[in-house]
Formats: structure tokens, sequence, C-alpha cells
């Protein structure tokens, strides 16, 4: 009897190792790991994909289906360049006062939600306006190569440009799927929100494919999906626009989902007689604004987020609270100019200290 009990013990108890290393197996082929990867070949900035994976094989592949999408993106959106076998914005502007141009669906829903911004934010951001900031550009480009010979578009050629802005010429048909410029000098400039748009729908592209923790960052357009591997939230920096200060980060966000965008006056920029010109254009003035070094949204759809970054941008610190404070699940932060901050209600952040 004892003889059969220590027998029947053994048994249990090593059926008790197979179970707990079977499990230990399982747990360790589940097991996620960190990977990180960086490519600079889309919107002119540099992307940066964090998220966690089984492997880094597994993590590669998926990030290669993200590159190619964003990469996608990228030549829809573009202004300068034609791409065979795409209808791109440039294929759009091209076409200007001369035929409508029959364009992929993502496109229509980027000029869409442009049109919907304009609506939202009182004309604050305008993605006709191309007509206008191509001068700027052309000026900042040559500004940058020869500091020395910089100088600002004249006031009456600014002016002249202006008059081929009204967004109502932009005639989106969606059940054809094309658009169409009424105005033979005007052109679509979607630098306002085409990153944003694009990261969002990457965001959500990646979801398909299976990546449930991922931190997406497009040249200051952050978009999280879902938490960190080990359940805690992603920490976002919100960068100093102060170039000459020792500390690079103001503080930072946490994100388990959504995005956060900044719009600022210290990346894109060219001076003028000591004086710094940034490429956010007020559509009011059509002069770069000044009210402030930078601010900060942070919205459930990255693209609402970029077109609301750059709209509070364009306005005063009062009129952009309003506007945020209307806004459900919308919050945003101010830096000013004596590095202050002020923050719409609901936006909690880590002060660097």
């Amino acid at each position: 009897m004892h003889v059969k009990k220590s027998y029947g013990a053994v048994v249990v108890l090593l059926a008790a190792v197979l179970v707990a290393g079977f499990l230990a197996a399982e747990s360790k082929s589940n097991r996620m790991e960190r990977y990180e990867v960086k490519f600079f070949d889309s919107f002119d900035t540099v992307t940066v994909i964090t998220g966690y994976a089984k492997s880094q094989e597994e993590f590669q592949e998926q990030t290669e289906l993200l590159q190619k999408k964003l990469k996608y993106y990228h030549e829809l959106f573009d202004i300068y360049h034609a791409y065979e076998g795409i209808n791109n914005i440039k294929t759009v502007n091209d076409a200007a006062g001369k035929e409508p141009v029959e364009v992929d669906r993502e496109m229509i829903g980027l000029l869409k939600l442009g049109k919907e911004m304009y609506q939202e934010t009182g004309g604050k951001i305008n993605i006709a306006y191309g007509s206008v900031l191509s001068v700027w550009h052309e000026y900042r480009e040559q500004g940058m190569a020869d500091p020395k010979e910089a100088q600002l578009p004249p006031e009456e050629l600014l002016r002249k440009q202006s008059e081929h802005t009204d967004i109502s010429k932009v005639i989106i048909d969606e059940k054809a799927s094309t658009v169409f410029l009424q105005d033979e000098d005007m052109s679509l400039d979607v630098g306002s929100i085409g990153k944003g748009y694009a990261v969002q729908r990457l965001a959500e592209y990646a979801e398909e494919i299976g990546m449930k923790h991922l931190l997406i960052s497009v040249g200051g357009n952050v978009c999280a999906v879902g938490n960190k591997g080990d359940g805690e939230p992603w920490r976002v920096g919100i960068e100093n626009p102060d170039l000459d200060s020792d500390q690079s980060y103001v503080g930072a966000v946490e994100l388990t989902e959504g995005s956060i965008v900044t719009s600022g006056n210290y990346q894109r920029f060219y001076m003028v007689e000591g004086k710094r010109y940034c490429h956010i254009i007020d559509p009011d003035t059509g002069m770069p604004s000044e009210y402030f070094p930078s601010v900060s949204v942070m919205a459930e759809d990255s693209g609402k987020a970029d077109a609301l970054s750059t709209s509070l941008f364009n306005m005063e610190v009062q009129e952009g609270l309003a506007l945020v404070e209307s806004m459900p699940g919308v919050e945003a932060l101010w830096i000013m100019e004596d590095g202050g901050v002020r923050c719409s209600s609901g936006f909690e952040f880590d002060e660097e200290k």
C-alpha cells in the first residue's frame, strides 16, 4: 500500500512538472519583445515606429508593410512630383480649371476632412491656400540657400495670389470619385492635414494586421495603438520650442490611444534681417503667425489633431482655447514666448523640472 501511494505521488509530481514546463514554454512563445525601426522616405521627415512583437522577424515584416503604406500616402499627397500610375495632389493641381481628376478614395477622404476643418475653425486652415503657400515656399528656399539675400515675398504678390484660394471652388464628386478645381490659378496644399491623416490611417492599418501595442511618430505627429507591452501607457515628450535652451522637452503626456500633434515656429523657418519667419501662414493675413512658439493638440483622430494644431497656431490663445473647450475629446497645450504654458481644462502632462 505504501509503495502504491509513493508511486502515485511520483506520477502526480511528474505530471505537475510537465504541465509547469509546458506553461513556461507557452509563456515564452507568447512573450512580446520591444522593437523599434526608423526610416526617412516619407513626408520629408523621420518616421519612428516602436512596438511589441514575438520576434524581430515578425516586427520587421509588419513594419515593412507600414512603411510601404506610409510611402503610398506620401506620394498621393505630394504637390511637387508625379508618380506613375497614381493621380495625386499634383495631378489635381495641374488640371485646375481644365477637367475633373479621378482620384483614390483616400484622396476624397482627405479633402473632405480639409473642408470640414475649414468650417470648424473659421477658415484658419485652408487646403486651397496653395497659391500663397507656394510663394512663401519659394522665398523660404531661396532665403535658406542664401541667408544674406533672404527676402520676404512682396505684399502685392501675396495679395494677388490670395485671390485664388476660395475653398468652395474645390469640387468633390464622391460618386464619381473626382476632384475639380474650378479656378485655373488655384492649387491645393494639404501640408496642414496630410501627414496627420496618413498617420491615422496607418494606425488603423496596423491594427488590421495584428499590431496591438504600437507608437507611431512621423515628424511631430504621434499616434498610439494600445498601450505598451507591459500594460503601461506610452510617454510622449513635448518639445521645447526654445532652440537655445538646454532642456529638450517641457514635459510629457501619456497615451494609450489617440494622437498628439505639435505645430511650431522652431523647425521650418528662415531668417530675414534677423527675424524668424516660420512656414505656417495665417490665411487671414498671408503672413506667418507670431502669437506663440508652439501648440500641441491631443485628439482621438490624428488627422483632426493635425488640422487643429495648425489652426490654433493661427489664433490668439483665448480664441483657440474657446474652440478647444467646445470640442469633445480635444485638448491643447500652448507654450508662450516667455516659456510659460497654457492648457485646456482636460490636458494632463508631467512638467519637466
